[in-house]
């Protein structure tokens, strides 16, 4: 557990960065929890978050560093805690103040460790489930409020809270934001270790598992969005990357992975009935849509041309998007 004066002390040692930055510690149930110092030799430190090296971004969504902003690797036994957490509590992310990036989502996973320990697992051999996603939130994508700007007035915080249905066992949990500033967009993703207590007993569906990398892909409309375009001051969409919310009913993800469960996990159900199609996409003649401006979907009443070379492409039922 960190102390109050150990809190302040880190805040204002990272307040000398420039920009960028990451997770600096954890609260959940009273408890704090501090995290990694980035540039600082791992010897010695002693945390429940993973290791990470840099305060720079992600800048390719299919990197090996995307699932925990390193190479996926644990400290050594004795430095690399757990925190024990209570399904249906909420947990609690810390990032550095201030935080420059207030335009993007905020995005929160899951991944169940085989065994009795999260320690020594590679994260980039886990299986992820999203249990927590916020995008844009009001107005429109040019001038509107994004999660990662409540973030900020959040005094730079993101709360998320593990569901009271997850089973319980050894997981990293993935606090991540993503940067829409600039193209390509700027990945933030921190993890720390937990052992889930008090859980319940549904694990996640094929369609909400990922891996990472592999989750995203760089021409995921959520990564290519362009806030300064024409067609982001008036469009009031966005789609979040990634797979379907854990317990959502959705389908999808960027890279279903196999539904055979890895030892010590729950194996997942493979006989659930595959999700109906979506409706085909307007058809309706070339015309004034921008690239990345939504052409289609359910209760949508505005235009559907796209003008070229763009066509108008069905991402789900409800947002067809020029591209």
């Amino acid at each position: 557990m960190l102390a109050v004066a150990s809190l302040a002390a880190l805040v204002v040692s990272v307040q000398q960065v420039a920009a960028h930055g990451g997770v600096l510690y954890y609260s959940n149930g009273g408890n704090w929890y501090k995290g990694f110092t980035p540039y600082n030799t791992p010897v010695g430190q002693v945390t429940i978050q993973r290791p990470w090296n840099a305060y720079d971004p992600i800048l390719d969504a299919t990197a090996p560093t995307v699932s925990c902003n390193d190479d996926g690797s644990s400290l050594p036994a004795g430095q690399q805690l757990t925190a024990t957490v209570a399904a249906g509590s909420s947990i609690t992310a810390y990032w550095n103040d201030p935080w420059p990036h207030p335009t993007g989502p905020m995005l929160t996973y899951l991944a169940q460790c085989p065994g009795s320990t999260c320690t020594g697992v590679n994260s980039n051999t886990l299986r992820w489930f999203k249990i927590d996603e916020a995008g844009l939130l009001s107005g429109t994508v040019a001038t509107g409020l994004w999660a990662s700007g409540k973030m900020v007035a959040d005094n730079n915080t993101w709360t998320s809270t593990i569901p009271a249905s997850v089973p319980n066992g050894q997981y990293l949990i993935r606090f991540e934001t993503i940067a829409l500033h600039s193209m390509p967009a700027q990945l933030y993703p921190e993890c720390a270790q937990i052992e889930i207590v008090g859980g319940g007993s549904r694990a996640p569906t094929a369609a909400e598992l990922v891996t990472f990398p592999g989750g995203y892909r760089n021409t995921d409309p959520g990564l290519v969005v362009d806030l300064y375009g024409q067609a982001a001051q008036t469009q009031t969409t966005y789609i979040i990357p990634g797979p379907p919310l854990y317990g959502s009913g959705g389908s999808g993800g960027s890279n279903p992975v196999p539904t055979t469960a890895a030892p010590g996990t729950t194996a997942v159900p493979t006989t659930a009935a595959p999700p109906p199609a979506p409706p085909p996409a307007p058809t309706a003649p070339a015309g004034t849509v921008a690239q990345y401006g939504q052409c289609g979907g359910q209760t949508y009443s505005g235009p559907t041309g796209c003008v070229a070379p763009y066509t108008c492409t069905v991402l789900n039922p409800y947002y067809s998007q020029c591209l």
